[in-house]
């Protein structure tokens, strides 16, 4: 998985592509291990590229590349092209921290668009203590929210922030009291659970069920008859699209009657697919604006970005989310480069976001400062109306 001609990246020894030969003059001229060449700037990417999880690194890795792209055709970075290497880590752990070590290693100038929690739980302490910007993860848990996680960029809003809007919507657009929630068994589904649980804790309200799955599965139904046996109201689901596409149908077909409410980090086009066109009424709460509205600047560019890489590509809010981040990226290097001279530092590009005004990458504005390491607190609401996403304001039922 890669972008456009990378004679730097095979430099680097990390691609075993038919026909990019490793050049031993070009190897020689890369800045001491800091992603930079002459002719490019290169990023490294660890995402689930297959399995269970597989659309959304895909889709994650689809918007970056295509962010970067388009900042090619228009010069890159004072005439150094974008390159992205990315690694499977099959949404484990084990994968994630070996990916990681080993772009590190090869001297990438920081990381972008990780997919999950469990992963970058493990794989950010990684990047952070070799001081390499860990950009963009596809996730909204508080562990990459610390005030001093300085190499952190998360453009996305938290999941305390998604659940907060989701407990609000339930109660005060629906009047609802009995909510219970399906959650991934790991750390992603327990920082769901915790924004929940404190959301909840806010009105004097509880959870009237609770029920588990484990990671890179399906195996929801014993989670549903727990469930159903609590008669619940709405059901918030932190979980993977295959995992609650399954859930949503099984219990459709017991005869649940309760609202699912899912969480982004879904993927919302992966979980429209899996629902094979029984989703109407389901809820996600989205981070990034609504990928077919071109009113907005940026998703007309997403658009047109994501056309010149792949004419087949349906926009979606995953890719949406990883061209923001790789557009943020482009913004973050063109200011801290020089143009008459010295290139952009993984220390000049950390501190040009954490002292530069609020950054409209168009109609999506984003701000950093020096203990503040989250862009966005941006939630959006949507809903699966004739087989097919619709933006809201407020529930109804």
């Amino acid at each position: 998985m890669s972008c456009g001609r990378l004679s730097s990246v095979a430099a680097l020894g990390l691609l075993s592509l038919v026909g990019f030969q490793v050049s031993p003059a070009h190897a020689q001229t890369g800045s001491g291990g800091s992603g930079v060449f002459p002719d490019s700037i290169v990023f490294g990417q660890s995402a689930a590229l297959s399995g269970n999880a597989r659309e959304l690194g895909e889709n994650m890795n689809l918007g970056v590349r295509a962010a970067f792209e388009e900042a090619n055709r228009n010069g890159g970075i004072h005439g150094r092209a974008l390159r992205l290497v990315a690694r499977d880590d099959l949404y484990e752990g084990e994968a994630a921290i070996a990916n990681t070590r080993e772009l590190i290693s090869h001297g990438v100038f920081g990381l972008i668009g990780a997919v999950g929690t469990p992963t970058s739980r493990v794989a950010e302490p990684i990047a952070s203590a070799a001081q390499v910007p860990y950009i963009g993860a596809f996730t909204g848990a508080e562990l990459l929210r610390g005030d001093q996680q300085r190499y952190v960029v998360n453009l996305r809003a938290s999941y305390y922030q998604e659940t907060e809007e989701m407990v609000e919507r339930l109660t005060t657009d629906l009047g609802f009291r009995r909510i219970a929630i399906l959650y991934q068994d790991d750390s992603y589904g327990f920082a769901g659970l915790t924004g929940v649980r404190q959301a909840l804790d806010r009105r004097n309200m509880a959870l009237v069920g609770e029920g588990t799955y484990v990671r890179n599965t399906v195996a929801v139904k014993r989670a549903l008859l727990d469930l159903n046996d609590a008669n619940p109201q709405a059901v918030i689901i932190i979980g993977a699209y295959g995992a609650a596409a399954e859930f949503t149908l099984w219990a459709r077909k017991i005869g649940m009657r309760a609202v699912f409410v899912n969480i982004s980090f879904v993927g919302s086009n992966a979980l429209l697919n899996a629902l094979r066109g029984g989703g109407d009424g389901v809820v996600v709460t989205q981070v990034v604006p609504f990928p077919r509205d071109t009113s907005i600047p940026v998703v007309a560019r997403y658009q047109a970005a994501l056309r010149e890489i792949d004419s087949s590509a349906q926009p979606g809010f995953v890719s949406l989310e990883g061209y923001l981040a790789g557009r943020l990226v482009v913004e973050g290097l063109r200011s801290s480069a020089d143009p008459d001279g010295a290139p952009p530092t993984r220390e000049s590009f950390i501190r040009t976001l954490e002292e530069s005004d609020p950054i409209d990458l168009g109609g999506f504005v984003v701000e950093y400062g020096p203990r503040d390491n989250q862009g966005s607190d941006a939630v959006f609401l949507t809903v699966i109306r004739d087989g097919r996403f619709v933006p809201v304001m407020r529930l109804t039922r």
